[in-house]
């Protein structure tokens, strides 16, 4: 996306966001060309281009936009769990990530999240969102894709099934799991020492 402070561009920018988006629920992504993007959002061809450079960087945009939302409402949970912000999240954009698995372009959030958060991991930390001994020493660049990723397979596998299960029974559920975990011995990564029950 080609960066604009001007209000027209960045109007022009949402119209082709919410045009692909609603193109999308009526085809298949592979499908789509500028040319209906153009027509759906009623700009002309001069416009996209001016604001974007293809269909997939309408995408990428409309995915920038999703994750810089999504980590504004992390740093704002006050009091809330992050996977309960995170699922919240999720119902917020339900048509968003309902259509990117009926096109199989779920792993670009991920992708995006891989390639996004370390910066706002630094910049969560900077604020204050995250106390600096909490993650002390430990180098993030495996824990937070560690993290991502299992969360993501939880979203991901959520979606798949059409965002039909209890939000409330998932965390339920998972908290239960993480809970679980030093109880009954889950051999420590560093040595295969079991934790608790020998």
């Amino acid at each position: 996306m080609i960066c604009s402070k001007n209000p027209s561009a960045i109007r022009s920018q949402e119209e082709i966001r919410v045009a692909l988006l609603k193109l999308m629920e009526q085809y298949p992504y592979s499908e789509i060309t500028v040319k209906q993007i153009v027509l759906e959002a009623k700009v002309v061809r001069k416009t996209f281009y001016r604001n974007f450079t293809s269909k997939d960087d309408v995408l990428d945009s409309i995915l920038d936009v999703f994750i810089m939302e999504y980590t504004s409402e992390l740093y704002a949970a006050k009091g809330r769990s992050w996977l309960e912000v995170i699922i919240s999240f999720c119902v917020k954009y339900k048509n968003i990530a309902l259509l990117l698995d009926k096109n199989d372009m779920m792993y670009l959030v991920l992708k995006k999240l891989n390639d996004s958060l370390p910066a706002r991991h630094d910049e969560a930390e900077a604020l204050g969102f995250i106390p600096e001994e909490f993650f002390g020493d430990l180098d993030m660049t495996y824990i937070i894709p560690f993290n991502t990723g299992a969360l993501w397979n939880v979203i991901y596998t959520w979606v798949h099934r059409g965002m039909k299960d209890d939000p409330k029974q998932i965390l339920s559920v998972l908290r239960d799991y993480t809970l679980r975990l030093p109880q009954w011995g889950i051999p420590r990564l560093d040595t295969g020492e079991k934790n608790g029950h020998e």
